[in-house]
This record gives structure tokens, sequence and C-alpha cells, in this order.
């Protein structure tokens, strides 16, 4: 008789991964079969250069759920995170900068050289944002109570406005509602749109202001900060932890396939043929890949079918990686060995009115000519992914679309590249001469290595219609899917993307529930 397994999950992702912890941990037989040589889907540390390792897709570590953590007790299977301080260094074109720092007596100071009036009003907006998020963090970890029960939390004229401002205003709005100094509403604007296909003033971009009060580190709330060993340590901490529970994990294991039999899931074939399986499967893969590409077409309903493919994932992010001969010296703040505004992101976004020009650009199809750009160096603070003396710059910007009007992104990427390290250049100009490799990797190349659809660091977008009950589907928040037996647990699944680990947290407590087994 052929092994079955009680679930595969299909993708060795850190979403995955945790998934089979869970399963595991509660006793399952549970397989992981990952088309890479490595795990950890886009939460991977890589040599891409001799003796350099970068963090090549996710940057930023602080998103993990608390409970996961424990839950798993990853310190114990080598997980270490530390927060950036200062959080936030941004340079602006007159010659002055601003940091964000994580002591509030600081940041008053910081923020009073732009507007005194602003400095009084930033603990007022963490206060706002930490309120919303308490009710949005109970969320997090639970499939998402339907759109009409939530709305129904807010009652009354002040109630209704709260979800004005929340849920269908833009960033811009509400920064305008808080601030008045360009400098401040700029920095508070970066992490609005990352990833997506929007403006700071489309409208439902303000949840996204919200997103970074979800982050805490060692029990220290709203920060961001960096993983030892890159973001691949969190993975691999994850596979230690899947590993040492019971799960088994298989590399350079594509699947071609995922098996139905009487309509419900059966198991997988893999591209070399051979066959595998299970009671349960688990697709850490996205819900448009599931759908089209590995479900038989006659497995799952043409209707349900049709409403995938209308699901959007809209790539609009180039990732740089280089390796430097020596430190940014930036104009504002002179200096080649390290300060302060070297540890935590450099963000090139001098105003609102920048970043909402960028993704003008992009709206018709056209890479940003003056890209916002989100930087890390991350071996300044990890010593370890590069020789002495040697640096590494990673560097996320926007806007790059997918879809470009003219030309290809195997023709247009490294002259992308060049447009992306020379708007950084422009306020550290020894850049020019201190780059000595790089690697770019655009929204076609996230598609091709990482199997994410239109490029999409989230799966598929995370703008308001594709969020909470909505998503991926309206009537399928649950993680389970039509095809009995098959379930998401990847970033397409409630809450959406960013290294979490909540989607596979919650995706094992569904297939746990539904086999009645308790989990541990």
């Amino acid at each position: 008789m052929p092994e079955v397994w009680d679930a595969i999950v299909v993708g060795g992702g850190h979403n995955g991964l945790v998934a089979a912890a869970y399963l595991a941990k509660a006793g399952l037989k549970v397989l992981v079969l990952e088309r890479r040589r490595i795990v950890g889907g886009a939460s991977v540390t890589e040599e891409v250069f001799p003796g350099v390792r970068f963090s090549r897709l996710a940057y930023s570590a602080g998103l993990l759920r608390p409970e996961v953590i424990r839950d798993l007790d990853l310190p114990r299977f080598g997980y270490e995170v530390h927060p950036f301080d200062p959080q936030f260094f941004l340079p602006f074109p007159n010659g002055d900068s601003i940091l964000l720092w994580n002591d509030a007596d600081r940041n008053h100071r910081e923020l009073a050289r732009f507007s005194k009036r602003d400095a009084d009003a930033y603990p007022k907006y963490v206060a706002f944002w930490t309120d919303v998020m308490e009710l949005i963090e109970a969320m997090v970890l639970e499939a998402p109570p339907a759109l009409s029960d939530l709305m129904a939390l807010f009652r009354g004229a002040e109630a209704e406005d709260l979800a004005r401002r929340v849920l269908l205003s833009s960033a811009a709005d509400l920064l305008d509602e808080f601030f008045e100094s360009t400098e401040v509403k700029a920095m508070l604007a970066t992490a609005t749109t990352i990833g997506l296909p929007a403006g700071p003033r489309t409208p439902g971009t303000a949840l996204m202001l919200g997103h970074m009060l979800l982050h805490e580190i060692n029990g220290v709330k709203q920060t961001f900060g960096y993983a030892r060993g890159g973001m691949g340590g969190i993975s691999q901490a994850l596979a230690k932890a899947a590993s040492h529970y019971g799960a088994t994990i298989l590399t350079s294991a594509e699947v071609r396939r995922i098996v139905t039999r009487r309509r419900r899931a059966a198991g997988v074939e893999l591209a070399d043929g051979r066959s595998m399986e299970a009671r349960n499967v688990l697709a850490n893969v996205d819900v448009k890949t599931t759908f089209e590409r590995l479900v038989e077409p006659d497995g799952v309903d043409p209707d349900f079918l049709a409403r995938v493919r209308r699901i959007k994932a809209t790539g609009v992010v180039t990732k740089v990686n280089c390796i430097l001969s020596e430190l940014p010296d930036f104009t504002c703040r002179p200096g080649k060995t390290v300060q302060p505004h070297h540890r935590g992101y450099i963000d090139v976004c001098p105003s609102i009115e920048y970043l909402e020009k960028a993704w003008d650009d992009a709206k018709w199809g056209e890479p940003s000519r003056e890209p916002f750009l989100d930087c890390v160096l991350h071996s300044v603070t990890d010593p370890s992914l590069a020789p002495p003396g040697k640096t590494t710059l990673s560097v996320y910007s926007q806007y790059s679309p997918y879809r470009l009007r003219t030309g290809s992104w195997d023709d247009r990427k490294e002259e992308v590249g060049d447009t992306i390290l020379e708007t950084l250049a422009a306020f550290a100009p020894n850049l020019r001469h201190t780059v000595e490799r790089r690697e770019v990797l655009s929204p076609l190349d996230m598609e091709r290595e990482w199997g994410l659809p239109g490029g999409c660091i989230y799966q598929i977008d995370m703008t308001p219609d594709q969020l909470l009950s909505l998503r991926p589907l309206p009537g399928w928040s649950s993680y389970r899917t039509p095809v009995p037996g098959l379930y998401l647990c990847g970033s397409s699944a409630h809450p959406g993307g960013g290294v979490t680990g909540a989607p596979g947290r919650n995706a094992a407590m569904v297939v746990l529930g539904d086999l009645r087994v308790a989990p541990v």
C-alpha cells in the first residue's frame, strides 16, 4: 500500500512551514514539498555573490506573530530578531533629514524641528492607530467576520466617521488631518503603498498606515527590525521546528498537480512523476496558481474558477541587492563610518506628492522616473552577511509595473536598476563608485523564481476589495476551498502578506478543527 500522509503542504514558504509545524505538533503525519532548493519562499537568505548573503525578497522582521513564536518555541530553534533604532531615516533634497526613533522624547524633539504642532500630534496619531489596530489585531488569528458584521461594529455618527477615515480615506487625506509638515507626512506615508498598485491619494490606502503598528519585536510593539542571519533565519527556525515536531520536508520537489478524487483533494503529483497521497492538502502557493494551474479543471466549479481568474495580482516592485565597498555617505549626514542613520530603514520619499508622481508613471505602464526607495544595510546590524570592509545594500523600489507599455522586463530591468541607484546617489553621491556588484529582481523575475503571480509580493493584491472577508474571495475567507480537503494557507488567504505566519497558523487550526484533533 502506498504511504498516505495526513497532510501535504504545497510550498515551503514561511506560512507553509508554520502550518506544517502546528499540524505535526498535534500528531499529524505531515509532508512539506518545496519547488526550490531551499525552504522559505520569499523569506530567504541566499548567497548572491561569493561570501555575500542577502535577504533576497522579504527584508523586514517584526511581523511574525508572537503567538506563533511562543507556540512553536522558535528561539529554541535559532529564531533571533532585534529592533531597528532609529526606525526610519529620510534625507531631503534641501540637505535636511529626519529620523524616527524608538524613544518618544527623542521623536518629539526631532519632529519639532519641522513643526511643533506635528510633534505634539504624533503621540495622538499613534494612539489613534493603536486603538484601531487593537480591533484589527483581534481578527488576525482567526477567520475574519463577514463584512456586514464588521461594519455593524461602527454604529453612530462618531463610529461611522471612524469607518470612513480608516476604510475609505486615502493615506494622504488622513495624514492631512493630523499633520502640517511636508517632511513628517512624507516619513509616515512611506509604509502605506509598499507592494500595492496604489498611490497615497488612492481611496482605501489609509488602512495601510496602521500596518506598521502590527509589528512587534521581543515584546516591544510598533517596531521594525532585522533577523539574525537575514530573513532566511526566520524560515530556517520554522523549518527546524517543523522537523522537530515530526514534519518531513522535501526540497527540489515541484508539485505539478493537486490530485482530486470524487471532487475531493487526494494528494499530489510531482514534476518528476512521483505521486503522493494525502487526506488533506494545504496550498501555500497562491490561490490563482492553486486553481488555475494545479487543481484539475474538472475538480472545481467553473463559476468559482472564473472568479479566481478575476482576482487581482499586480506586481509593482523592483528589488536591487548590492555589495558596496564602503558605506553610503549622505550629503545631509556625512560620514563613511557607521552612524545611527545607517542602522534602520533609509527611505527616499521627499513628499507625498513625490510618491504620488511615482505612481502616476506606473499607471501608464512605465517604471517610475523618480521612484520611492526603501533601503536597508543589513550587514551593518548583522556583519555575518558580508566580508569585512564590505556592506550589503538592499533596495525595494516603487513603482515598477509588471505590464510595461514598451519593451520587456528582460530588456529593461538593468535600465531600471540604474534609475534606482542614481535616485539614491542623489543623496549619497559616493554610491556611484562604491557599488561593486548588483542583482536586479524585476516583477517578472519574482514571478519566475518564486511563483508570485504578476510579481505581486503579497501573492494577490492587498487592496480593500481583497482584504478581510473578501480575501481571497467573498464566501471563501475561512481557509477552506470548494474542493473538500484542500485548504489555502499562504498570503493570498487572510490576513494577507508580510512575514506574519498568521495564514499558516490559522489554516492549520481549521484543518485540526475539521479533523477534530486538538492543537497542542
